[in-house]
């Protein structure tokens, strides 16, 4: 199970220009106050960002994010929200996305700028040979 699963996220749309991810607003995601954790907007954000990198990354190539901002602009308790991001810089070693998240009535909850580290895709451990006895 993944923070996906988790947070209750859905992708609805991924290409190299753009990625939309909806994640609804449930008692899981609220702060101690009842209104939207902060937190969960960032794995909302980065979700959507980190996709959109892994579409534009070459072959053999893994993302990861590196540094996220993110301004919260308005909260709230209940309802769905979408992440629309799109890419700012689409480089071989980086990548940096915008990730805009709305509310149902399409007010802006939360604006983010991620960078995303491109890396090679690492290699399974070789097995160890046992131990001469």
């Amino acid at each position: 199970m993944t923070l996906l699963d988790t947070l209750g996220m859905q992708i609805v749309e991924k290409n190299p220009e753009r990625v939309v991810v909806t994640m609804p607003v449930t008692s899981g995601h609220l702060q101690p106050l009842g209104f939207l954790h902060g937190g969960a907007s960032v794995a909302l954000a980065e979700t959507a960002a980190s996709i959109g990198a892994a579409v534009n990354a070459a072959e053999g190539m893994m993302v990861f994010g590196q540094e996220i901002n993110a301004n919260h602009i308005r909260s709230l308790k209940e309802g769905v929200l979408t992440a629309t991001a799109t890419p700012i810089h689409v480089g071989r070693t980086s990548q940096v996305w915008q990730t805009m998240i709305r509310d149902e009535q399409d007010r802006l909850i939360c604006v983010s700028r991620c960078t995303i580290a491109v890396v090679p895709a690492m290699r399974p451990a070789p097995a160890e040979s046992p131990a001469a006895e």
